[in-house]
């Protein structure tokens, strides 16, 4: 993912057509259309330990903004995404593309009350990325959220549809998604929306909840959703059969079937944990390669 590649007919903004691809890939847009009727879930079990010893390592004291699970995460989601680039597509109006870019999105809760308002965040992450800068971008973002009073375009705009009177706000909504469905929407209206991300995380986690299902959505291009549960303490088995007390966090991925089979769901995967497991791999660029096998 070096250069944008020339826009051609047919096209998306935000990404190319996929041409010449398997006869399945081309019908299965047309024979299942909507994304949200090809679900698949994979949940995962994560030992947070490696974690933890690396995070203790980053966040030196003086440290303004600290290191946390989450970026973590986020850094090792996108480098998967960026090394394993079937999982940066998705289908749209019947039609199978490839994304133009890494992304990540997120919703920043102002703070943690019943009344509090959301916002949506979302991050472009360039192969040269590293977890320094998911960290950067991500304390810039929720600073901005939580000090700013417009928040961003997106935002913005559903505040202006939610004012309008009801027939109108619908009539326009119907319209938007008629051009979101032809990739027509212009960025004042989705130039934010984690629905449009390579990857839509939800860290229930930081409320307490646990890890779970998520639907994906018919509207946007998100085909790959990450729930972030609890942490909590596990007695898992070592290679001797001891069993040891260790802090973990179970992980649950909702993504679009028709993208990538199951083999290279599952590869991408053990790719995923293994940079989970050695995090110091994600201070390297993304679009470095590693050995995982």
């Amino acid at each position: 993912m070096s250069e944008t590649p020339k826009r051609r007919r047919g096209d998306r903004r935000d990404a190319a057509l996929l041409r010449e691809t398997d006869a399945l890939h081309f019908i299965m847009g047309i024979i299942y259309p909507h994304r949200a009727d090809n679900e698949a879930y994979i949940a995962e079990r994560i030992d947070l330990e490696p974690i933890k010893a690396y995070l203790a390592k980053k966040n030196v004291e003086g440290i303004e903004f600290k290191y946390t699970f989450f970026h973590v995460i986020v850094a090792a989601l996108v480098k998967t995404i960026t090394l394993r680039p079937k999982l940066n597509r998705f289908y749209a109006n019947e039609n199978y593309y490839q994304r133009n870019k890494v992304t990540a999105g997120f919703i920043i809760k102002k703070e943690f009350s019943d009344g509090s308002e959301e916002a949506v965040a979302l991050l472009d992450a360039a192969p040269t990325d590293t977890v320094d800068t998911i960290h950067e971008e991500i304390r810039r973002r929720i600073y901005a959220t939580r000090h700013e009073k417009k928040l961003n375009t997106t935002d913005n705009s559903m505040d202006i549809l939610n004012k309008m009177p009801r027939f109108l706000s619908k009539a326009a909504v119907r319209f938007i998604r008629w051009l979101d469905r032809h990739g027509w929407c212009p960025d004042f209206l989705i130039g934010a929306d984690p629905n449009y991300a390579s990857v839509f995380l939800s860290n229930l986690g930081s409320i307490r909840l646990r890890s779970g299902y998520h639907h994906l959505t018919n509207w946007g291009t998100c085909s790959f959703f990450c729930v972030i549960g609890e942490k909590k303490w596990t007695p898992l088995y070592d290679q001797n059969g001891l069993v040891a007390m260790r802090e973990t966090v179970d992980l649950g991925f909702t993504v679009d079937e028709r993208i990538a089979d199951g083999y290279y769901y599952s590869k991408s995967i053990r790719l995923f944990k293994h940079l989970l497991a050695h995090p110091e791999l994600l201070e390297l660029p993304f679009e470095q390669e590693v050995d995982y096998d």
